[in-house]
């Protein structure tokens, strides 16, 4: 019994002190990640933007700088769009790294083994979203084509902006969304083991990404809409998506803000007609 207890005694040691190197390194990670959006998004903010017909201000996130070539200019938005989603999501994506860590037995393979894991689930996880932001860039940039060449659709940007707001208030409230609040929230699901290999580690990652993708694809639109480098647009959209993830019943959250993005949206729309 001694030599029993002498040998779980480290092992009850060290998963401590492993979780508590894995939330450090998942704050900094979210510090720095937070600090660089801050930062950038002031440089953008300083460099001002282009006023449009109908009162709006095409963010720079969209326009190629002097002498850059498109390539460096999708290079450049994808840099910004990745930190982003790193300060945005993290918050969230922990407990959900916590949760697979459990799963792959931190009892079975040791510290350094464990940490790789958990990396390639993060990797995995912020690769869907970096697909996303690729999906993105050319289609902003297609949109701020035609409103610069045609002035019908620049004036009407501010009811369109209010439209994908109404419409992503419409989204909170569906079923679809609801399903993928679900499977964020429990994923990888109470008293569920995960081998703990880099393959399984690695679609455990995408799969979240995909899950937190289409279940976040409302509120993403939200800040798509209403100006990617606005910290304003940027730290409601992350409280948003935090708190229906981590708070007791998430479902009702989601339904709450669906039901104040739709008054937002109507407010825009009436607004932007003139009527508000």
């Amino acid at each position: 019994m001694t030599g029993a207890a002498e040998v779980l005694a480290p092992r009850a040691v060290r998963e401590p002190e492993s979780e508590r190197g894995f939330y450090a390194v998942s704050t900094l990670v979210f510090a720095a990640s937070a600090t660089a959006t801050i930062v950038w998004c002031g440089t953008m903010s300083a460099m001002g933007g282009m006023t449009m017909p109908g009162g709006w201000t095409m963010s720079m996130a969209w326009m190629r700088m002097p002498e850059q070539t498109w390539a460096g200019a999708a290079a450049t938005f994808l840099g910004m769009w990745d930190l982003m989603m790193v300060a945005m999501m993290m918050p969230a994506l922990i407990p959900m790294l916590s949760r697979y860590r459990q799963a792959a037995g931190a009892a079975r393979i040791d510290r350094l083994g464990l940490g790789s894991r958990t990396a390639l689930v993060a990797a995995g996880y912020f690769f869907v979203w970096t697909v996303f932001g690729i999906a993105a860039f050319p289609a902003g940039v297609a949109l701020a084509a035609s409103a610069m060449r045609f002035p019908a659709l620049a004036r009407a940007v501010p009811i369109m902006a209010g439209v994908v707001v109404f419409a992503a208030g419409l989204f909170q409230i569906t079923s679809w969304k609801a399903h993928h609040l679900v499977c964020c929230r429990e994923a990888p699901g109470r008293g569920r083991t995960l081998p703990a290999d880099a393959g399984t580690a690695w679609r455990h990652g995408l799969r979240l990404g995909l899950h937190c993708a289409r279940c976040c694809a409302g509120l993403i639109a939200i800040l798509l809409a209403l100006g990617v480098m606005d910290l304003r647009a940027m730290a409601i959209v992350a409280a948003a998506i935090t708190v229906e993830r981590l708070a007791p019943r998430g479902e009702n959250v989601a339904r709450a803000v669906g039901a104040v993005v739709v008054g937002a949206g109507l407010f825009l729309i009436a607004r932007a007609a003139g009527l508000a």
